[in-house]
């Protein structure tokens, strides 16, 4: 997920390096745009974009405001419209609870504030569990 466009090898002793970074709109970090300072969540932000794309069936790069596209799922999400805006393939293969899960996953992942955002780490154990209680409920309707 890193967008290694931005990685340079630096020496040992080398802790800060200045260079012009390319990414693309509508996955970068807002954080980044306004600081221009990397921080471990920028890569949180950008998968929140990705799942963003995945429950919305929507691209964050179409013609238009791209940062809009963003601000507008996270509205959703805290005004409980998440339903309206997931594809609709979405909602006909996939169970509400996970939906939901995964949309707070998503909203989680795209704060502004980089500091509350939640890390890597973290996300793929959300997204485990996710799976995992997927897997359990599949189980328990096989067996009624």
């Amino acid at each position: 997920m890193s967008d290694f466009g931005t990685s340079r090898a630096l020496a040992i002793d080398q802790t800060h390096l200045t260079t012009l970074v390319l990414g693309t709109i509508g996955y970068l970090d807002p954080e980044y745009l306004q600081s221009n300072q990397f921080t471990e969540k920028r890569d949180v932000y950008s998968f929140g974009v990705v799942l963003f794309e995945l429950l919305t069936g929507q691209f964050a790069t179409p013609a238009g405001d791209v940062q809009n596209l963003a601000a507008y799922f996270r509205q959703s999400m805290e005004e409980n419209r998440l339903f309206e805006i997931v594809d609709a393939g979405v909602l006909k293969e996939g169970r509400k609870e996970e939906i939901t899960a995964v949309g707070k996953l998503a909203r989680r992942c795209l704060d502004l504030n980089g500091q509350t955002r939640p890390d890597m780490k973290t996300t793929a154990k959300d997204l485990e569990m996710i799976r995992a209680s997927q897997g359990a409920s599949s189980a328990i309707q096989e067996e009624t």
